[in-house]
């Protein structure tokens, strides 16, 4: 990745499972609460991390409905009784996870804005990967499920998933936000978006 932006945030990425799909922490310098971006495998990982850090959890934020995003939330969200946020269209992949069913007390849909441990998170709708895929951006980080990663994009021979949806919401995200922001992927090292938008080979019909 080309020279990282300093980030206003305190960020901690934690790869789970058979997939090493990524869990981010989130929380504002020196708070003592966190958000929790898709945990997805291991509950007693992330909570060991968020205990190291001595973070209770504000919010846990749901990217989409794929089981290796959703496998530690039931387990994290009823020790801490942290709120679930997830896209509306979904849920019901959470409601019926065989590894730990859960209801979801909020649902997103994009375009929302979520305050959440002294942070703004923009909620973007960015189907393509998942039918009802969401972001959530801020400050200077974009947390992006599998809509994109360095040096990829995410699969779309999955079901409901489109290639063509998936770059139009790829070109939407880097419209919204700046180029130099974060992208912080469901696998995966971090990258920015101008950088993918230079280098990733699947985005050549975007420059």
């Amino acid at each position: 990745m080309a020279e990282e932006p300093r980030l206003t945030v305190d960020v901690v990425a934690l790869p789970l499972g058979d997939y090493q799909t990524n869990c981010y922490l989130v929380a504002a310098p020196g708070a003592s609460e966190a958000v929790v971006v898709d945990p997805g495998d291991r509950p007693d990982a992330v909570l060991g991390a968020l205990g190291e850090r001595g973070w209770s959890v504000a919010a846990i934020l749901v990217t989409h409905g794929h089981f290796d995003h959703l496998g530690a939330i039931a387990g994290v969200a009823e020790e801490t009784g942290a709120e679930v946020w997830m896209p509306r269209g979904e849920a019901d992949k959470l409601r019926t996870l065989d590894a730990g069913p859960y209801e979801p007390q909020h649902l997103v849909e994009g375009g929302e804005t979520l305050r959440l441990a002294g942070l703004e998170f923009r909620v973007l709708s960015v189907p393509g990967h998942s039918p009802d895929h969401v972001a959530y951006a801020t400050d200077g980080i974009v947390f992006i499920g599998d809509l994109l990663f360095a040096g990829s994009v995410g699969r779309t021979d999955l079901e409901g998933s489109d290639e063509g949806t998936l770059l139009a919401s790829i070109a939407a995200v880097m419209e919204a936000l700046p180029g130099e922001t974060i992208v912080a992927p469901g696998h995966g090292p971090a990258t920015t978006l101008e950088h993918e938008l230079r280098t990733n080979p699947f985005l050549e019909a975007l420059r």
